[in-house]
């Protein structure tokens, strides 16, 4: 039985942004998400011990940071990236989830502003967020002060960087406790536009529409995203197309039923259970893409983030 969208986001989905690609431009989907954050200024967010501006060392140069904790004891650290389809989304917009994230964890959460597109294309957020974990690592002390319960976490576009980087630190001999996966995004090969690769995941078809991200939004931040469509074949952005997802960090992969990324995320939770990795999946029953930050709104929205957080933490206290 499929569970119905939640009344209570139901209301809310004509109020988000990001729903034209057809007038959509960098700048304006920047805009958006930050007038929505600011639109809650009202409401004060989630108290944490301090939150602090910082840098971490990016590929090509510093990238602005923010550091949350709750305590000053040994903890764990966690790198988080935003979500906003790679081209929006920064340390404000995702300012609340950054908190939380570290409430509910205990963990020194490290927030980084990536470089985004079309400034700056593919791979370029991948190599920021490589390089801000390897910086972080090498600086655990001055964090949560154990390398052996370092994780990534983001969301969407942030999900994807935080896979494509577990991957990466496998390789690299980097171990990672964890992985905090919310509807991220695992495959962009044809970029949302090819009909063939959009028929292997029906949530493309069933969620194209209506329910606040659609498949054409997202064909629109991959365009801005890849400057060669090309390049959605490459594990670094389509993490699903790995040769091995063996030895990767214990992961929460978190979807949203009304999502076009459903079934692409579901299939990344299959995949890493299937390679023999530690695997909590949430589905979202009568959720939408970008639920995370609708859990002042929304009780269902907020008791599955904060179930897929209390998993989360779990994996970063056992540590590697």
């Amino acid at each position: 039985m499929i569970t119905p969208l939640d009344p209570v986001i139901a209301e809310i989905i004509p109020k988000l942004p990001l729903r034209d690609p057809e007038t959509m431009t960098p700048q304006s989907a920047r805009d958006a998400l930050r007038a929505l954050a600011a639109a809650r200024a009202a409401v004060p967010p989630p108290p944490v011990a301090s939150a602090l501006d910082a840098e971490v060392k990016g590929a090509a140069g510093q990238l602005a940071a923010r550091v949350y904790r709750v305590s000053d004891a040994k903890s764990p650290t966690v790198v988080f990236f935003h979500g906003g389809g790679w081209v929006a989304g920064d340390l404000e917009t995702h300012d609340r989830q950054a908190r939380l994230l570290a409430i509910e964890t205990g963990a020194v959460v490290v927030s980084v502003d990536y470089r985004r597109p079309p400034e700056t294309c593919f791979p370029g957020a991948f190599e920021d967020a490589l390089a801000a974990v390897r910086d972080v690592l090498a600086r655990i002390a001055e964090f949560g002060g154990d390398s052996a319960r370092l994780g990534v976490a983001g969301d969407s576009a942030g999900g994807n960087l935080a896979a494509t980087v577990a991957i990466a630190c496998r390789d690299a001999g980097i171990g990672l406790a964890a992985q905090l996966l919310v509807y991220p995004v695992t495959d962009v090969a044809g970029g949302f536009a090819d009909p063939t690769e959009n028929a292997r995941f029906a949530s493309r078809a069933d969620n194209a529409e209506g329910y606040f991200l659609s498949r054409a939004v997202m064909e629109w931040f991959c365009g801005h995203y890849l400057d060669d469509v090309g390049h959605g074949v490459d594990w670094r952005v389509s993490p699903l197309r790995a040769k091995s997802h063996a030895g990767l960090a214990p992961a929460v992969v978190c979807t949203a039923w009304f999502d076009p990324l459903r079934d692409e995320g579901k299939a990344y939770a299959d995949a890493l259970a299937a390679a023999g990795v530690t695997t909590r999946y949430h589905h979202g029953a009568g959720l939408i893409h970008g639920y995370f930050g609708l859990g002042d709104a929304s009780e269902t929205a907020r008791g599955e983030a904060q179930r897929a957080r209390a998993d989360f933490r779990a994996m970063l206290e056992r540590g590697v």
